[in-house]
């Protein structure tokens, strides 16, 4: 059988990078997690992070340390579309939410704007019957 060759044109998967000079970074802070997502102006996700893929599993993960690790890879990550500038929303109640702005003030990141997105019932359900005491 003949030696056949194989295509010598070779598919580079490169990815395009944009340079993003300002975004908004979302940040999602429970009681179990915290989750930080980046996009740019228009609202298209750039990169995100999660205190779960940082390596925290279980109770660990609703740590502040935990989501001092998280906003930091989520930065890092946005650095390599040259963001300088992010506008802030915070969600929950969880630890993340004070952390989040820590790391962006260390990393010398500029804030122009931080918007608290915290989801709050307007009426809510209704109360448990009061206890009676004897």
């Amino acid at each position: 059988m003949a030696n056949q060759k194989k295509s010598t044109s070779s598919k580079t998967n490169k990815q395009k990078t944009k340079v993003v000079s300002h975004g908004r970074l979302y940040v999602t802070a429970t009681f179990n997690s915290t989750l930080a997502s980046i996009t740019d102006s228009e609202g298209n996700v750039l990169c995100w992070s999660s205190a779960g893929e940082a390596g925290f599993t279980g109770s660990r993960k609703s740590t502040p340390y935990a989501a001092t690790i998280t906003i930091e890879n989520a930065v890092n990550k946005a650095r390599n579309y040259g963001m300088n500038q992010m506008a802030v929303y915070l969600r929950g109640p969880g630890p993340g939410r004070d952390v989040a702005l820590r790391v962006l003030r260390a990393q010398g990141i500029k804030v122009p704007m931080i918007v608290d997105l915290t989801p709050l019932p307007h009426n809510g359900t209704r109360p448990r019957k009061a206890k009676h005491n004897k």
